[in-house]
C-alpha cells in the first residue's frame, strides 16, 4: 500500500510542477506521509524535475528534516 502512496506522489507532482506554490504544499504533504527510505527516493525524483524547472528547489526545505 505504501509503495502506491508513492507513485501516488509522484504522479501529482509531475502535475503540479508548473506552480511552485501548489507543487510544495504536496512536498510537504508527501514528506508526513511517506517512509523514510521513500522520502530518500523522492528527493532524487524532486532532484530530476528541479533541473526542468529550477524555482521549484525552495520545496527541497520540506524534506530536510
Amino acid at each position: 500500500m505504501a509503495r502506491a502512496m508513492f507513485e501516488y506522489t509522484k504522479t501529482v507532482l509531475n502535475k503540479v510542477s508548473f506552480d511552485a506554490t501548489l507543487f510544495c504544499k504536496e512536498v510537504k504533504k508527501a514528506a508526513e506521509r511517506l517512509l523514510p527510505h521513500e522520502l530518500e527516493e523522492l528527493r532524487i525524483f524532486i532532484q530530476s524535475l528541479i533541473n526542468q524547472n529550477p524555482e521549484l528547489n525552495q520545496c527541497l526545505i520540506y524534506l530536510k528534516a
